[in-house]
């Protein structure tokens, strides 16, 4: 089994509750009851929807910023208090993925400074990034972001995306989705 591998399955089974699906920019998600995270695939025939994403190194963090993260955050799945959690699926634009790895880097950290921002909401709010394109193309996501946290830091969740979505390179993202889950 690929133990890098991520399947999101939104359906009628799984743990975790789904409270709201949220189209953030471009369309929603299918309406679904719960949500199946899965380390692998799984077949579901039941499901309204399937995403899947790889977990990669870090592109656009820096030695310092990559020991900081590692330093603060707990793996996802081990920390019971967070029996909050928030799939976010996003797909960037042609013209982002024009830009070379520099260029990008620089409208994310340089310009953006999302792991600065990201770093002050240690260890409270946990994220796991995983790579669709890595996979194909053709996955209709560019990334999935799975973030855990306790209900008393939901507020400082949103903070969070509040934070994020004002920033240059949310100028590049043309299909954005939050689905809220509890357990």
């Amino acid at each position: 089994m690929n133990q890098r591998l991520f399947s999101f399955i939104g359906g009628e089974t799984g743990p975790w509750q789904i409270t709201e699906i949220r189209a953030i920019v471009g369309e929603a998600l299918t309406p679904s009851k719960r949500l199946n995270v899965v380390n692998g695939t799984i077949a579901q025939s039941n499901a309204a929807w399937a995403l899947r994403g790889v977990i990669s190194n870090e592109r656009y963090a820096i030695r310092s910023e990559k020991n900081e993260m590692v330093a603060k955050q707990q793996a996802i799945s081990t920390r019971p208090e967070a029996t909050c959690a928030t799939l976010i699926p996003i797909r960037k634009t042609a013209a982002w993925w024009a830009l070379t790895q520099d260029e990008r880097r620089q409208i994310f950290e340089e310009s953006s400074k999302h792991t600065q921002i990201g770093l002050k909401y240690l260890p409270a709010i946990a994220r796991r990034l995983h790579h669709c394109r890595d996979l194909a193309e053709s996955e209709p996501f560019d990334f999935l972001t799975w973030f855990d946290y306790a209900p008393k830091d939901a507020a400082a969740f949103d903070e969070l995306l509040g934070l994020l979505r004002e920033t240059d390179e949310w100028k590049y993202v043309d299909w954005e989705v939050e689905v809220r889950v509890i357990q």
